[in-house]
């Protein structure tokens, strides 16, 4: 039963009955109720602010957990590019190197993945910046791989067909006896007929007219067999597979036929003094991917250490060439 409340009225000396109008009993539930909602904002935001809910502490728990996973497998992935950086260097240093191969382009290596919004979708997190990171490297890695797949498919090719690209290599002396026969090497050499300093792209060797020219490779014969207008008179020019190329130059006469197959030691032609040349001798020329290169360098087959190095110190003396 609620309280009934009395005032004394000081006029009429007595106590008079207080009566609560109906307006301001809702004035005063509605002060209370708006307190009470004010004070439950205030505990709301202080506890959603300050302190976390067990939910919520899992949950946190759990991020950091994720958080330390990934930063265990940025480490793992930074071990494994040092790996792959490692079989990439014996790759293109010591594997191609044997089998005559050209090292893997490093833009193919380093190729990126194409699309500008290829990690927009990892954006937007607290920890975005890591999982990007590690994306990243997981991408640069399994490109990586790829990359170094297919080369090791090459390589594999060519050790299955080292046989045959043995076969292909320029290795002997074109010349019976051609050691002693070395008149001028590869280099800046005197022109016998215009007297100035040309560059030199072969080895001369001179020999009497007749003497059998030999093929130093397996190949196929590519050039005419006729004397042309490039100054080496009557050539044959064989083409090895595998980038090699040699040009026998100056020749009498050949013994061979355009597309035929020859074989390393088969006679192609006789020494001859066909096109600029003063004297009879050979014309001997190596070609690596079109770009002509040092012949001594192949002629391991028929030498010894002694003579090799007596080869060099013959072929890099600055003469008179004799085309």
């Amino acid at each position: 039963m609620a309280k009934i409340k009395y005032h004394f009225n000081a006029k009429s000396l007595t106590f008079e009955k207080v009566r609560i109008r109906w307006r301001d009993r809702m004035l005063k539930i509605l002060s209370f109720l708006a307190t009470v909602a004010v004070f439950s904002t205030v505990v709301m935001l202080i506890a959603y602010n300050f302190f976390n809910s067990p939910k919520e502490k899992s949950q946190q728990r759990e991020i950091e957990q994720y958080k330390l996973q990934y930063k265990m497998l940025n480490d793992r992935l930074d071990r494994i590019s040092k790996v792959m950086a490692e079989l990439q260097e014996k790759d293109d240093n010591i594997y191609r190197v044997i089998f005559e191969a050209d090292p893997v382009p490093g833009s193919e290596r380093e190729a990126a993945y194409g699309g500008a919004d290829r990690y927009s979708k990892l954006e937007g997190y607290k920890s975005s910046e890591l999982m990007i990171e590690t994306a990243k490297k997981l991408d640069d890695i399994s490109r990586k791989m790829y990359v170094q797949s297919k080369s090791y498919d090459e390589v594999f090719n060519l050790a299955k067909n080292k046989e045959k690209m043995v076969a292909c290599l320029p290795a002997i002396v074109p010349l019976r006896n051609g050691i002693g026969r070395i008149i001028s090497g590869y280099g800046f050499r005197i022109h016998p007929i215009y007297k100035n300093l040309r560059m030199h792209t072969g080895i001369d060797f001179t020999a009497p007219k007749g003497t059998p020219v030999y093929a130093t490779a397996d190949g196929i014969v590519v050039s005419p067999d006729r004397e042309g207008g490039s100054g080496y008179g009557i050539t044959v020019v064989l083409d090895h597979s595998y980038g090699y190329q040699t040009l026998y130059g100056h020749m009498s006469r050949t013994a061979v036929r355009i597309g035929q197959k020859i074989t390393r030691g088969m006679v192609i032609g006789y020494v001859g003094s066909t096109g600029l040349s003063v004297a009879p001798h050979l014309h001997y020329e190596v070609i690596k991917n079109g770009k002509k290169i040092n012949p001594v360098n192949f002629f391991f087959n028929d030498l010894s250490p002694e003579e090799y190095q007596k080869v060099l110190e013959i072929a890099s003396r600055v003469n008179q060439s004799l085309s």
